[in-house]
């Protein structure tokens, strides 16, 4: 299937690893041209520098970023047609009481309050061409899981943010659509200290063992596995194409099967 991408021009935040990077890895598979934004780099993303990606290494928290972003792609390319707002931040906590003020802060100024800006950076451009935003969200957004508990209020107001904007700027030409893993194989799960160690010394197993075999199993996981970057790439490149032109202020969860409920 033709997603209609060569040529088009996106944004990817949080581009350095895990869905970030395999977005930008799927943009210029389909022939687009990507602006990829991260902290900091790693040896992928500058792999993917040296295939055309145009890399922007900033703290997204910085007010003035997102609009430097966007400046980026209209200067280097001329246009914008997509937003991935992907960039988010969370830990394993004990429960609500593990959290302090300055966490809360933290959370959300990288998980939401960098969609909030981006967004506004953005969309000047993307309703000159008629464009898309795909925010990655979560299933934490509707799940209650104490130790995540900051993490999951910030991607439920990332969930409503895209509701929100839809509603505004669909009938002005802009879609916007979320997307809303469960357990991905990234950082966020295997960097040492994360989800995968935490689950794993409490199971007595390995962090390979935790992701492979105890994660699946003790979140009902009905397919028996966790999410692949790449698999939500494909399913951010769907919503930003023109294949799913009438598609918009909806949340795709993707997580094999974990949330029962309709």
């Amino acid at each position: 299937m033709d997603l209609e991408l060569q040529g088009k021009v996106a944004v990817v935040t949080g581009a350095s690893k895990g869905i970030g990077l395999a977005t930008v890895a799927a943009l210029l598979d389909e022939g687009a041209h990507v602006v990829a934004s991260s902290r900091t780099s790693t040896p992928e993303l500058d792999a993917l520098a040296a295939r055309g990606a145009t890399v922007v290494l900033a703290d997204i928290t910085d007010p003035g970023v997102p609009q430097r972003l966007i400046d980026a792609a209209l200067s280097t390319y001329g246009r914008l047609d997509v937003l991935v707002n992907n960039v988010g931040a969370g830990g394993a906590r004990s429960g609500f009481l593990d959290v302090d003020d300055a966490e809360w802060a933290r959370i959300f100024d990288v998980t939401f309050f960098s969609a909030v800006r981006t967004s506004r950076a953005a969309l000047p451009a993307l309703l000159d061409t008629g464009g898309v935003i795909v925010n990655i969200s979560s299933i934490n957004a509707r799940l209650p899981f104490p130790m995540v508990v900051d993490y999951s209020a910030a991607k439920a107001a990332v969930a409503n943010l895209t509701k929100t904007l839809s509603e505004e700027f669909a009938p002005r030409g802009v879609r916007v659509n979320a997307v809303s893993p469960g357990p991905v194989r990234t950082p966020f799960w295997t960097d040492p200290g994360g989800f995968a160690d935490a689950v794993a010394s409490g199971a007595g197993v390995t962090a390979q063992q935790a992701l492979d075999e105890v994660v699946p199993q003790s979140m009902a996981i009905s397919t028996g596995r966790i999410t692949e970057p790449g698999e939500v790439a494909d399913l951010v490149l769907f919503l930003a194409s023109a294949r799913s032109a009438n598609t918009t202020g909806a949340e795709f969860i993707l997580d094999g099967g974990q949330v029962k409920t309709l």
